[in-house]
């Protein structure tokens, strides 16, 4: 983040390098960045933290040292919009002060999404939080303190979340890719106990985004759905969520030659190799196409009379429609029994996880198109 930034005003907090509170011969300590106008905590929280997790791929325990509340963290941080250029590893700021509502989380995974993308390039500055920028939606880590008012959360809890209710209109500045960010109690969920925290980091935004699809569908049992690009983030767990929660009758899903066996283990019926077959020839209709891919001009020509389709990107061709996302983390803890007796399964992609020191390399591969499942990035120091 360059030096040179923008004075604040009452309305439009920035973060800057925070004034000395007093004068002295002594100045070792490291200059803290903080929102001008956002109050944030001083000193140092003495309650001791331990967390732990067990990987369901190592099987091997992952410990953090005990450590305390400080009053700065290390933080992705971008202060204009642009390319993955942007991004700076930023080591002195402030951690958020949380409100009564909400908890502070010390985050040990966090997961891109292509509105991550999206947001840093400006592709909705003109309903974004004011710039500079900790990005990041999808948390997964340890409560260390609670609000006045939060009432189903405490210190030691293991949580998952999308950190923003409204993914397009006002996220938060301070998101998920530091080492603490303050969520509302209403987004958040307990973690999964049979997923470690970067798999359960690659669930909220995808998994609430595929469950307010279907709702909004109408979709329910003994329907037939396809969904487009199965193997994404969102797509993947559409899959699974139409055939294990909603009780479809048949789930067909596109994906790339070497992605139709993943499809297909998640639980699609028939999988459709897009490099080689065109969907408006499939003999059968559907009553609900999940377009998560942008080919909405044709998931209209594949549904029955009556039938539905969501389109996530791309333009929208009627009778198809669009929604932008509210986290809620009642969905979460609605479909956390799905997860817990392994129904629903989380996609990591397998060039990951990211360590945190290479979180702009995470986002150059997001912005392939070519990830499966989802992109994580974990451990978050």
């Amino acid at each position: 983040m360059n030096a040179a930034l923008p004075t604040t005003t009452a309305t439009t907090p920035v973060l800057r390098r925070a004034s000395p509170l007093f004068h002295c011969s002594l100045t070792t300590k490291s200059p803290v960045f903080r929102l001008s106008g956002v109050r944030f905590g001083s000193g140092v929280n003495r309650r001791l933290l331990r967390i732990s997790a067990t990987s369901q791929s190592t099987s091997a325990a992952i410990n953090v040292a005990a450590t305390s509340i400080p009053s700065e963290m290390k933080a992705w941080v971008y202060g204009e919009y642009g390319g993955v250029d942007v991004l700076k590893l930023e080591s002195n700021i402030a951690v958020p002060e949380m409100k009564e509502d909400q908890v502070l989380i010390k985050v040990v995974a966090a997961a891109l999404n292509p509105v991550d993308a999206k947001r840093r390039q400006g592709k909705f500055k003109a309903t974004d939080s004011p710039l500079p920028t900790v990005p990041g939606y999808d948390v997964a880590g340890v409560v260390v303190k609670v609000g006045s008012a939060v009432k189903d959360f405490k210190e030691g809890d293991e949580v998952y979340a999308d950190v923003s209710e409204k993914a397009l209109e006002g996220p938060k500045q301070f998101g998920s890719l530091a080492e603490y960010t303050a969520v509302e109690e209403k987004l958040l969920a307990l973690k999964p106990k049979n997923i470690d925290f970067a798999q359960a980091a690659g669930l909220p935004l995808a998994i609430e985004t595929a469950d307010e699809g279907l709702v909004r569908t109408e979709f329910s049992a003994g329907k037939s759905i396809l969904v487009l690009n199965g193997a994404g983030g969102v797509g993947s767990l559409v899959i699974q969520l139409a055939k294990q929660v909603y009780g479809a009758s048949k789930v067909a899903a596109t994906a790339s030659t070497e992605k139709l066996e993943l499809v297909r283990s998640l639980g699609a019926d028939l999988v459709i190799d897009y490099t080689k077959e065109n969907i408006e020839d499939l003999p059968d209709k559907f009553d609900v196409v999940f377009d998560a891919i942008g080919m909405c001009d044709k998931a209209v020509k594949v549904i029955k009379e009556g039938g539905k389709v969501v389109a996530l990107t791309g333009a929208v061709t009627p009778p198809g429609f669009r929604f932008v996302v509210t986290s809620n983390g009642e969905v979460l803890k609605k479909l956390n029994p799905y997860i817990e007796s392994g129904k629903v399964k989380p996609v990591v992609d397998p060039k990951g996880p990211f360590p945190f020191s290479q979180v702009a390399d995470a986002f150059s591969y997001l912005e392939t198109n070519h990830a499966t499942g989802k992109v994580v990035v974990y451990p978050i120091p």
